[in-house]
């Protein structure tokens, strides 16, 4: 990737089960190679359960727990998917405002497949543009965002994605949005 973020800290935030793991992996391994530092966030703070699908994968050590994580420490985050990864940490209040936090400091966010599920319930997606997994859309039009299938979508600072087919250019826009840093679009999401 020609974009470089070196030295920053990218938090990437998932539930103590049920996250894809490759939308945690490559997207941590594409923060790795752009120069970033990536940290895990987890609501419980110890190992978390990775998903191959419905199948179990490897497991991974969380870096801090949400409650006790300092959004201003870090520049970007990322949101893997996963069906109950994101279901999970939206209703986990101490996740729901780590996610907010960023939207309120302008801050780059990426989030992939089911993950906008918790920007719902943050709050953040009223008059924005995303696409997601395509049985999300009701949900994303009713919280008051406009839904697209595409590839990968950015809107001011957002990127979002569809499912693991699209993490190239995931990825790619993820590391583009993280070099820029704040966006004042994003923090206007959550003045509306």
């Amino acid at each position: 990737m020609a974009e470089s973020i070196e030295g920053k800290r990218i938090a990437f935030l998932i539930a103590d089960e049920g996250v894809e793991q490759v939308e945690l992996t490559r997207p941590w391994e594409a923060v790795v190679e752009a120069g970033g530092r990536p940290e895990l966030i987890t609501p419980g703070g110890g190992e978390a359960q990775g998903f191959n699908h419905l199948d179990k994968g490897d497991r991974f050590s969380a870096d801090a727990r949400v409650a006790d994580a300092d959004p201003s420490a870090y520049d970007g985050l990322v949101l893997p998917g996963g069906v109950a990864n994101p279901d999970h940490l939206r209703a986990d209040a101490d996740s729901v405002r780590f996610v907010r936090s960023f939207f309120e400091a302008g801050k780059p966010v990426a989030a992939i497949c089911h993950a906008p599920w918790t920007l719902i319930e943050a709050d953040v997606v009223r008059g924005r543009t995303l696409t997601s997994f395509p049985s999300l859309q009701t949900d994303l039009r009713n919280a008051g965002a406009e839904w697209v299938d595409r590839e990968v979508v950015v809107d001011e600072g957002l990127v979002t994605s569809r499912n693991p087919d699209d993490l190239d250019a995931f990825c790619a826009k993820a590391i583009e949005e993280f070099a820029e840093g704040r966006h004042s679009g994003q923090r206007q999401s959550v003045e509306a």
